[in-house]
C-alpha cells in the first residue's frame, strides 16, 4: 500500500514516452537529449540523501530564454499528465485501494452495524443528509480550461484500456488519441493572454458541473438509492437531494473590485442559461424511452388524451425551455431587461416530469420511471433552474461605511461613531419602520452606489438564485443587522439568509458573544425562523496566527457557537472556510471531518472547495461520486460517532501551546524588522500581481503589508520555494516547549486519543514531506545580495530542522502513517522533475526583476516564469 502502484507507474512512464515522442517531433533530437540530460542532474542531485544543485544550476543557468520556456514548459507537462495518471488511478479498477461507491457505502453499514447503530439510526442520518460544497474561484490557478478538458478526456481513455474483451487494436486506437491530445496541449499556448474576469471563472464552474456533475450527482444518487433498498428496503423518494452545489464566481466582491452589480447580474443569467442548455439536451435523450402510452387518467387529461402522452408532456417543457432561453438572451443583451421570464421557478419542470414519473409507477413500468426520468426529477431538485445558487461576499466595512454616509446625509449622526448599542438601536428601528430610509433622490458616492446596486440586484431574482450573503471580518452583531436593513430598503422581499464569518483570531474568539448577541434580538429570531449559518475562516485566522493556534481557535469558537445555539434552541450550520493547502486548513475530507468538535456537522457540511481541489474532487464524473460517498459517510459517521471532546488536562495543553505558538509565529511575521523585505525577495510574490493569473488581486487594498496580502498568494509564494513556512511556523516550536516542560506522555496521549490532536501533527508530518531546505536555500543564494541578508532564512531552516525532530519524537497516530509514507515516495520520485523548475523559477525571478529595473520586458521570460509557477504546483499538487 505504500508503494506506488504499478499501474499507475506504467501510465506515468506510457504518458511521459509519448510526451518525450511530440518533443522529438515539435522541437528536435537535441533539445529531448537536453530535457533527459537534465532529469538525470536533478536525479544525480539527490544521491545519498545530500542535495548538490550546482551542476544542475549550471546548465540550467545558460540556457537562452527561448530555452528556459521550453524547458519549463516540458517538465511542467510531464508533471500534469503525473496528475492526470493519479487521478485515473483512483478510480481505476486495477488498484487495489480504489473502492467503488457501492463499496464505500457497504462498507460503512457493515462497520456502523457492528458498532451497533441501528438500521433506524442510520436511514434517519440518510434521510436528513445534507452536502453544500462551495466552489470558489482561485488567484493562482491558471490552468487554461482547453488543457483541463484534455486532462479529463485522457481519464476517460486510460478507463477504456481497462475494459475487458478489448481487442489490441482498439487499445492501439485509444492510445494513438491520448497521444495526439499530447501533440495538441504542446502545440497549443499555455496561457491566456489576458487575465481571467469573474465572467470567465464562472464560465470555468459551469464547465465542472456540465462535464462531471451534471451525471454524477444523480449517479450519487442512484448508488445511495440502491444502498438504501438493499440494506433498509426503503427507496429514497424522488424528492431528495442531499447534494446541492454552491458557487463564489461572480458573486465574491470580498477585495475584488471586479466583481460588481453588473457581473453578478450576468453571471446569474449565464447560469440559468446554461441549466437550460443542460435541461434539454437531457429531456430530448429520453424522447425515446418515453415513447410507451399507457397512462394514468391523470395525465391523458393534462395532455389532452394525446396519443403519446410522455412524449407531449417532454415536448412541452422543450418549448418552455426555449422560451426560457430567448428570454435569458434578451435579458443578457440589454441591462434594462427584467423579465418577466418564462422559466422562473424549478416548479415548472418539477411538476410535470413528476406527473410523467407518477403515472408511469401508477401502469406498472417502475423500471423507466426510476431510470433517466428519475435521474431528472433529482438534477431538478439538485440544480434548480440556476445550476449552482450564488453566494454574496461583502466586507463588513463597506456596509458600515454606507451606513455612515447615509446617516450623515439625513442628519441624523455618524454612524461610525456610535457604540455597538446605539447601532443596534438604529437598524433594529429601522428594520422595523415601513417607512422608506433612503431617499429617492440621494446622490451617494460611487462605492456606496456599488452597495446598493449589489442588493438591487439580489432583489431582482428569485430567492433560489442565491444561496447566503456573506460578511467578511464581521465583528458584531450590527454588521449582521446592517445587512438585512441594506436589503429592506433595496427591495428585497425575502431576506436572504446572513451568515457572518469570523476569520482573524480576535474574531474567532468573539463569534460566541456575537451569536449571543443576535439571539436575543427577538426581531432578528422572528426574521430568521431559528436559523442561523456562521462561517469559520481557516485562511485567514492562519495568517493571522499561524496554522496551529488558528486551528485551536477554530476548533474552540466552534464549540462555543454550538453551546450558544443548543441553549438558545437555534438551528447552526458551520461553513468551512477552509482552502486546499495545509496552511489555509485543508486536510484529507475524512481527516477534516473527524477532527471537528462533536456535533459540529448536525446540520450537515458546507464547505469551499477551489481551484485545484475543485477539479481533483469534483473533476471527473466518477472521481465526483465516489468523494461524494465519501462524504456522505464521513458526515453521518461523525454524527453518529462524534469525535471524543478533549480532556480537560488537552485543553489547558492547548491553551498554552496555541498561545506560545501565536507568539513565536508573530515573532517572525510581525516583529522581524526584515520579514517583509525577505518574503518579497526569496519568493514569487512580487511577481503574482503582475502575471495574468486570476481576476483577483493579491491584495484587498494597496499595501506591503502581510495583513493586507490574500491568504491564497500567502500560502502559494512559500510553497514555490518549498519552506512551506505559513504550515508550519510557531508549532513545532510551542511543542518543543511542552516537551522541554515534561509534557511528553500526555502530548502522545492527545495524539492518540483525540483526533483534532492527531490530525494536526499528521498534516504537519505531511507539511515537512512536501518542504525542501536545500532548495529553499537555493533561492536565498539567487535572490539575495549578500549572506547578511540570509540570516533570516537560515534561522527559519535550522528552526523547520529542529519541529521535524519535535514532531518525530512525539509520533503521531496510525491514522495518517501510511499516507505520508506514500506521499514521501510520490514526492521523491516528483523531485527529478520539480527540482529543475525551482532551480529554473529561481534564476528566471533574478532575470524578470532586473528586467524590471530597467524598464524592459520579455514575454519568454514571463511565460518561463509562469510555467514554472504551474509546474511547481502540479508537482507539489496544490497551489494556495
Amino acid at each position: 500500500m505504500g508503494e506506488i502502484a504499478s499501474s499507475l507507474r506504467g501510465n506515468v512512464y506510457m504518458l511521459g514516452a509519448m510526451l518525450g515522442q511530440t518533443l522529438i517531433q515539435a522541437e528536435g533530437k537535441d533539445f529531448f537529449d537536453k530535457i533527459e540530460a537534465i532529469r538525470q542532474m536533478a536525479k544525480d542531485a539527490r544521491l545519498d540523501g545530500a542535495y548538490d544543485h550546482h551542476s544542475l544550476a549550471d546548465f540550467l543557468s545558460r540556457l537562452s530564454n527561448e530555452e528556459m520556456l521550453s524547458v519549463a514548459r516540458a517538465f511542467s507537462h510531464f508533471l500534469n499528465l503525473a496528475n492526470t495518471a493519479g487521478s485515473h488511478h483512483q478510480i481505476s479498477r486495477q488498484s487495489d485501494e480504489n473502492q467503488s461507491p457501492m463499496q464505500i457505502l457497504s462498507r460503512f453499514f457493515d462497520e456502523m452495524t457492528t458498532a451497533g447503530h441501528s438500521r433506524e439510526n442510520l436511514m434517519d442520518c440518510l434521510e436528513t443528509l445534507c452536502i453544500e460544497p462551495v466552489l470558489t474561484a482561485h488567484p493562482t490557478e491558471i490552468v487554461r480550461r482547453t488543457f483541463i478538458h484534455k486532462y479529463n478526456e485522457i481519464v476517460a481513455l486510460l478507463s477504456e484500456l481497462e475494459l475487458d474483451a478489448r481487442t489490441q487494436s482498439e487499445e492501439n486506437i485509444i492510445w494513438r488519441r491520448i497521444d495526439e491530445l499530447i501533440t495538441q496541449m504542446w502545440r497549443t499556448r499555455d496561457f491566456r493572454k489576458s487575465r481571467l474576469t469573474p465572467v470567465d471563472e464562472a464560465r470555468w464552474a459551469f464547465s465542472i458541473v456540465e462535464n462531471a456533475l451534471w451525471d454524477a450527482v444523480p449517479a450519487f444518487l442512484r448508488q445511495l438509492d440502491t444502498f438504501c433498498q438493499r440494506e433498509f428496503d426503503q427507496p429514497l423518494p424522488p424528492a431528495f437531494a442531499p447534494v446541492r452545489f454552491v458557487s463564489w464566481m461572480g458573486g465574491d466582491r470580498d477585495g475584488n473590485p471586479n466583481v460588481t452589480a453588473k457581473i453578478t447580474r450576468e453571471v446569474l443569467l449565464l447560469s440559468r442559461l446554461k441549466s437550460i442548455e443542460l435541461y434539454t439536451d437531457t429531456i430530448q435523450e429520453l424522447f425515446d424511452d418515453l415513447a410507451v402510452a399507457d397512462c394514468s387518467e391523470t395525465l391523458a387529461q393534462k395532455t389532452g388524451f394525446a396519443h403519446d402522452p410522455y412524449r407531449h408532456s417532454l415536448r412541452e417543457l422543450i418549448r418552455l425551455l426555449q422560451k426560457g432561453r430567448q428570454d435569458l438572451e434578451a435579458a443578457l443583451a440589454n441591462p434594462s431587461f427584467s423579465g418577466p421570464f418564462a422559466l422562473s421557478s424549478a416548479d415548472q419542470l418539477w411538476e410535470p416530469l413528476f406527473e410523467c414519473y407518477s403515472s408511469l409507477c401508477a401502469c406498472g413500468m417502475e423500471k423507466i420511471a426510476n431510470s433517466r426520468l428519475l435521474d431528472l426529477l433529482r438534477r431538478v431538485q439538485s440544480f434548480g433552474i440556476h445550476l449552482t445558487r450564488l453566494d454574496i461576499r461583502q466586507e463588513s466595512s463597506r456596509h458600515a461605511r454606507a451606513l455612515q454616509e447615509l446617516t450623515d446625509y439625513l442628519g441624523v449622526g455618524d454612524y461610525s461613531q456610535w457604540d455597538e448599542a446605539g447601532k443596534q438601536a438604529f437598524l433594529l428601528a429601522e428594520l422595523q419602520n415601513p417607512r422608506p430610509l433612503i431617499p429617492a433622490d440621494w446622490q451617494c458616492s460611487d462605492e456606496t452606489q456599488e452597495v446598493l446596486d449589489t442588493f438591487r440586484e439580489i432583489a431582482r431574482h428569485p430567492p433560489t438564485a442565491f444561496g447566503l450573503y456573506i460578511i467578511s471580518m464581521a465583528r458584531e452583531a450590527s454588521d449582521v443587522l446592517s445587512v438585512q436593513l441594506l436589503m429592506k430598503e433595496c427591495g428585497c422581499r425575502q431576506l436572504l439568509p446572513v451568515a457572518p464569518l469570523f476569520e482573524t483570531l480576535d474574531d474567532l474568539n468573539h463569534a460566541a458573544q456575537v451569536m449571543e448577541a443576535l439571539s436575543g434580538v427577538g426581531w432578528y429570531r422572528r426574521a430568521t425562523g431559528g436559523k442561523q449559518t456562521i462561517m469559520i475562516g481557516y485562511s485567514d485566522s492562519a495568517k493571522d496566527a499561524g496554522a496551529l493556534a488558528a486551528s485551536w481557535a477554530q476548533y474552540s469558537a466552534q464549540e462555543r457557537l454550538i453551546e450558544v445555539c443548543r441553549r438558545q434552541e437555534i438551528e447552526l450550520t458551520l461553513f468551512h472556510g477552509r482552502g486546499g493547502t495545509i496552511g489555509r486548513g485543508g486536510a484529507p475530507a475524512q481527516v477534516a471531518l473527524f477532527s471537528q468538535p462533536p456535533g459540529s456537522l448536525q446540520q450537515g457540511l458546507r464547505v469551499t472547495e477551489q481551484g485545484e481541489t475543485i477539479r481533483a474532487k469534483f473533476g471527473v464524473q466518477s472521481l465526483a461520486v465516489k468523494n461524494l460517498a465519501f462524504y456522505a459517510t464521513a458526515i453521518v459517521r461523525a454524527n453518529l460517532e462524534p469525535p471524543p471532546a478533549p480532556l480537560p488536562e488537552w485543553r489547558k495543553v492547548m491553551d498554552r501551546v496555541a498561545d506560545s505558538s501565536c507568539a513565536a509565529y508573530r515573532r517572525v511575521v510581525r516583529e522581524n524588522k526584515d520579514f517583509i523585505r525577505y518574503f518579497q525577495t526569496v519568493t514569487p510574490i512580487q511577481e503574482l500581481p503582475v502575471l495574468p493569473l486570476g481576476s483577483r488581486p493579491v491584495r484587498r487594498k494597496k499595501s506591503s503589508s502581510i495583513e493586507s496580502l490574500r491568504a491564497i498568494p500567502w500560502i502559494f509564494a512559500w510553497s514555490q520555494n518549498r519552506l512551506m513556512l505559513p504550515a508550519w511556523l510557531g508549532a513545532g516550536e510551542a511543542l518543543k516547549e511542552c516537551l522541554d516542560a515534561g509534557g511528553l506522555e500526555t502530548l502522545r496521549d492527545m495524539c492518540q486519543n483525540w483526533p483534532f490532536f492527531s490530525a494536526r501533527l499528521s498534516l504537519l508530518q505531511m507539511v515537512y514531506a512536501k518542504s525542501d531546505r536545500a532548495l529553499s536555500q537555493y533561492y536565498d543564494s539567487v535572490l539575495l545580495d549578500s549572506k547578511e541578508d540570509s540570516r533570516l532564512g537560515q534561522a527559519l531552516r535550522a528552526q523547520l530542522a529542529q519541529d521535524m525532530d519535535t514532531v518525530s519524537e512525539i509520533g503521531h497516530s496510525s491514522q495518517l502513517t501510511e499516507d505520508i509514507e506514500t506521499l514521501k515516495r510520490s514526492i521523491e520520485l516528483r523531485n527529478t522533475y520539480v527540482d529543475p523548475l525551482n532551480v529554473l523559477q529561481a534564476d528566471l525571478i533574478r532575470r524578470y526583476r532586473a528586467l524590471q529595473e530597467v524598464g524592459g520586458e520579455d514575454e519568454q521570460i514571463e511565460q518561463a516564469l509562469m510555467m514554472t509557477l504551474v509546474g511547481v504546483s502540479a508537482g507539489l499538487q496544490n497551489t494556495g
